[in-house]
C-alpha cells in the first residue's frame, strides 16, 4: 500500500454505507423526542390504538387483518419504542453536551466577573485611602475656625 502523500488531497473512495450529516440528524431526533414527550403524542398513539383495536373488533371478519391477540399492532408499538429510545437518548446526549459548554462559558462569565469585583473593591479601598489623607471641608472649617479663635482673645 502506497503511503498517502499530505500535500495532496485523498482521492475520494465510494462507500456503500450511507452518508448523514451528524448535525441534521441530532436535529431531527431532538424534534423526534420532543414531540414523544408530548401530550399531542399521547392522544395520537391513544387515538391510532383504539381505532386499530376497533377496526378488528368490530370490522367484518373479511376486513380483519389483526384479530385479537393483536400480535401485529403489538409488533408495531414494539418497533415505535425501539426507534424511540435511542432517538430519546441521543437527543439528551445532545442536551446534555450543549449543558456542559453552557455551563463552562456560565464559569468563565462567574470567574470574569469575580476578578472585575475584586479589582473594583481594590479600587475603592485605594480611594477610601486617599480620601482618608485629604483635608474634608468639615476638617478645614474647623482648624479655621480654631485659628481664628487663637487670634480673637476673648
Amino acid at each position: 500500500m502506497p503511503r498517502e502523500r499530505l500535500d495532496q488531497p485523498r482521492e475520494l473512495r465510494r462507500s456503500i454505507r450511507p452518508h448523514y450529516d451528524p448535525e441534521d440528524f441530532g436535529r431531527l431526533s431532538e424534534r423526534i423526542a420532543r414531540f414523544l414527550g408530548t401530550a399531542r403524542f399521547l392522544v395520537y398513539m391513544t387515538v391510532f390504538v383504539l381505532c386499530w383495536v376497533a377496526w378488528n373488533v368490530l370490522a367484518p371478519a373479511a376486513l380483519r387483518f389483526d384479530e385479537y391477540p393483536f400480535i401485529f399492532l403489538t409488533l408495531m408499538l414494539s418497533l415505535q419504542a425501539s426507534y424511540s429510545a435511542p432517538l430519546i437518548l441521543l437527543a439528551q446526549n445532545r442536551q446534555a453536551d450543549r449543558d456542559r459548554v453552557q455551563g463552562e462559558q456560565d464559569r468563565q462569565a462567574r470567574e470574569a466577573g469575580q476578578a472585575e469585583l475584586e479589582f473594583l473593591t481594590r479600587e475603592i479601598a485605594g480611594l477610601r485611602i486617599t480620601l482618608g489623607e485629604m483635608a474634608t471641608r468639615d476638617f478645614i472649617r474647623s482648624e479655621l475656625q480654631q485659628a481664628q479663635q487663637v487670634r480673637t482673645p476673648q
